[in-house]
């Protein structure tokens, strides 16, 4: 036997490496975005139960907006998550078995309401603040604070509406942005 080493490839190698890998990999399933209502019981604990059923199959959680509800003891979550597009079912039918969930609706595709709010505060000068009132108007935001140095607004609307306004006063200084997430209510007649 030959003491002296093999050259191979950088090609040879790849695929060496990935026949080692091969077994480790897991298949890779097309990801989708989904907006969930629930109606919760407003209880210790409810929170990290929900959380967990999204961790257990692979969903990311971008969004989390909780609130009370309009029935006493009740909380209304509103969840975006992305992740699995087959884990969705399993996820609605695994968050309706928990016990302080009173229902757990899949939002994507039906008709909803679906709205966001943001604060921005600006650095701007006394000179450009005519500007940034100008940007607002038009976005309908409202001014919910001014100093020398700084105008806050407040604008509502759709998530590529606050994306599109932040991107239009991104040439003035963003100071700090607050944003509360999606919420969600389903249109007419049906269940949020």
């Amino acid at each position: 036997m030959s003491d002296k080493p093999t050259d191979f490839s950088e090609t040879e190698l790849n695929a060496r490496q990935e026949a080692v890998d091969a077994p480790q990999l897991t298949q890779t399933m097309p990801n989708c975005k989904a907006t969930i209502g629930l109606l919760v019981n407003d209880q210790p604990g409810v929170l990290v139960r929900v959380a967990q059923v999204f961790t257990r199959r692979g969903y990311n959680i971008e969004n989390l907006v909780v609130s009370q509800a309009h029935i006493r003891n009740s909380s209304r979550m509103t969840i975006t998550c992305v992740g699995p597009e087959a884990e969705l079912h399993q996820i609605i039918l695994q968050l309706n078995k928990l016990v302080d969930v009173i229902h757990a609706n899949d939002h994507s595709d039906t008709q909803t309401i679906l709205r966001e709010l943001a604060l921005f505060k600006i650095g701007c000068s006394v000179t450009e603040r005519t500007e940034v009132l100008q940007i607002s108007e038009v976005f309908r935001g409202k001014t919910v604070d001014i100093s020398t140095d700084t105008i806050t607004l407040e604008a509502t609307g759709t998530t590529e509406k606050m994306d599109a306004l932040r991107e239009l006063l991104s040439k003035f200084e963003i100071k700090e942005m607050v944003r509360t997430g999606k919420v969600v209510m389903a249109r007419g007649d049906q269940v949020t």
